[in-house]
């Protein structure tokens, strides 16, 4: 073993160790931490919560918040596209096909809220809905959420301009300001649409954005991730500002170009944000990032390619730990008796109305523990798994 690896590991196990979740409980694997917990069962529940108190018929969406007294006056592109990635989580889980059909209503509803069109003003928005219709189109080999996917990309694509290096801009009105939430997932776009359809100018998107996101907002000292640069309009970067989705879509970022290119500097760039972000943005082991909003979006995101990350070597005990732990702070606050519901924070319970952000953070915690518990229990093999 690296001394690198040596020193990451060890972080780790100290992070999960100090853990009251994990205190006393040996590591040596993730499915030992597991003990008799049922995390499949657990995400069902929390999926079944999501669809009894969140999925309005009426409209096609989720609704913005539980319990919903006027609550979606707003029309929340991005926490929807989350939420159709979620559905193709519980999808991919059990393969009941009606995840796949609450998405395709999802999708619809979105397009009746969005005057029949799947493009919007802010480049961030339109990846994440890329990202999880690419996803559908996988699962369901649909013509028309391939053609969704390509109408959104060549729309994404238009926001890289040569301000500050390069980069793609976060909405069409202001061009110059580039961040983190748009190049991240955009990398993740390109090289999963450069897997899926062998279009060589999409791998090169996915290098060229990369790089320009690593020169320019990662540290190159500790790994981590800065949200953007000229927000203000005066050339900062906002080094500050750090929140979790912005290191969950760098290290995503990194792993599907490590799946593409089977060079390993990418897995090491990811393991720098995973270090330096636990170190930061954890206490005891558990996030502590408290997110309303759009920013209760934020945990989720990062678990989702933290996951991802754990997939290329299920073997590494520590971040799946990392992981299962997190959902069991989590789901030992979930509390009422009509269904799973989910605090800002995952040390915390709830405080009603629960929106709709944090709620699809929590499933997604669910459905990535799940995920571990998967890999350990059915017996991965030492390759990765992509």
């Amino acid at each position: 073993m690296s001394d690198r690896k040596s020193r990451r590991n060890t972080r780790l196990m100290q992070c999960l160790m100090a853990s009251v979740l994990a205190t006393c409980l040996p590591l040596s694997t993730s499915a030992q931490f597991l003990g008799n917990v049922d995390s499949p069962g657990r995400a069902s529940e929390a999926q079944a919560s999501l669809d009894q108190h969140y999925w309005n018929a009426e409209s096609g969406l989720y609704n913005n918040a539980f319990e919903c007294n006027e609550c979606n006056g707003q029309f929340h592109y991005w926490w929807q596209a989350h939420a159709l990635d979620t559905l193709i989580d519980g999808y991919e889980r059990t393969g009941d096909l009606a995840y796949l059909d609450r998405a395709e209503a999802l999708y619809e509803g979105v397009l009746d809220r969005n005057n029949d069109e799947i493009t919007n003003d802010f480049y961030d928005d339109m990846l994440w809905m890329a990202l999880a219709l690419l996803r559908l189109y996988e699962h369901t080999d649909e013509e028309h959420y391939k053609q969704a996917v390509l109408t959104l990309w060549g729309d994404i694509k238009t926001g890289w301009n040569n301000s500050f290096g390069g980069g793609i801009a976060w909405n069409k009105g202001q061009l110059d300001y580039k961040n983190t939430p748009s190049n991240g997932p955009a990398v993740i776009l390109a090289a999963r649409l450069y897997d899926a359809f062998g279009n060589e100018e999409d791998l090169l998107w996915a290098e060229k954005i990369y790089s320009w996101l690593t020169d320019t907002l990662v540290d190159p000292n500790t790994g981590i991730v800065w949200d953007g640069i000229n927000r203000t309009g005066d050339g900062t970067i906002d080094k500050n500002w750090i929140f979790t989705y912005t290191q969950g879509v760098y290290i995503g970022a990194a792993v599907e170009l490590y799946h593409v290119k089977s060079d390993p500097k990418f897995l090491e760039a990811a393991y720098a944000t995973v270090d330096a972000s636990i170190d930061q943005l954890t206490t005891n082991g558990i996030v502590n990032e408290q997110g309303t909003g759009d920013g209760g979006l934020f945990k989720g995101i990062y678990i989702r390619y933290i996951t991802e990350l754990y997939k290329t070597n299920p073997t590494n005990d520590e971040l799946g730990s990392f992981i299962l732990a997190n959902a069991e702070s989590a789901w030992a606050q979930t509390s009422d008796a009509d269904g799973a519901f989910f605090g800002a924070r995952w040390m915390t319970p709830p405080e009603f109305p629960v929106q709709l952000s944090q709620q699809l953070s929590g499933v997604m915690l669910m459905e990535h523990a799940a995920v571990v518990e998967q890999l350990n229990l059915h017996g991965s093999s030492n390759e990765a798994i992509h």
